[in-house]
């Protein structure tokens, strides 16, 4: 029977279909799984390069991209395909400053797989989508970090309520104003 809640779980969270990309990238974070699963479909061949970003984290001793660099060559993705990203402090820089890094190696980003937490993966996409031009084609590879919050299970615990919820939040506080600019510069085109 369909849950009234259907439509939240629709939008927030998003998966694709994967095909070959130019880059992996992984929007930060303390934990993992989302470098594992980059390192696996890098292995995979889906694309040569992994740009994990993510600066000083105080769960870590180091910065995140350290981390999921450490955690990308323990499953065995040579270091020289790890690109580094280590000063975004949110997941707006971790767009922005992942695009410059790509541009500064000359690193094409027509086809982009985004490794990144299930319930965080609507909002990472959209600030990608952002940061990014417009054509960058994007295939979403969602992970369950150690919390195993996920599509069909976000609602059964007060942590999955919550965190999911809050992403429904930050998407309006991150792009409200976004939204606003766009539709200004867009006018004209209608």
């Amino acid at each position: 029977m369909p849950s009234p809640y259907d439509c939240i779980t629709d939008f927030i969270f998003v998966e694709t279909g994967l095909a070959p990309a130019d880059v992996i990238v992984v929007p930060g974070g303390s934990y993992p799984q989302s470098m594992e699963k980059a390192a696996a479909l890098c292995r995979q061949g889906l694309a040569q390069y992994i740009l994990p970003s993510g600066g000083a984290n105080p769960r870590l001793e180091t910065t995140e991209w350290e981390f999921l660099r450490d955690v990308g060559m323990a499953h065995g993705v040579p270091e020289a395909a790890i690109l580094k990203e280590d000063r975004a402090q949110n997941t707006f820089q971790n767009a922005r400053y992942s695009l410059e890094v790509l541009r500064q190696a000359g690193i094409r980003h027509g086809k982009v797989i985004m490794v990144c937490k299930s319930w965080h993966s609507r909002r990472a996409l959209l600030t990608y989508q952002t940061a990014f031009p417009q054509e960058t084609e994007f295939f979403i590879a969602p992970v369950r970090d150690s919390l195993g919050i996920g599509r069909d299970n976000w609602f059964l615990s007060e942590e999955g309520i919550r965190r999911t919820l809050k992403e429904v939040e930050k998407i309006g506080a991150y792009f409200g104003r976004k939204i606003q600019n766009w539709a200004s510069s867009h006018r004209d085109e209608v």
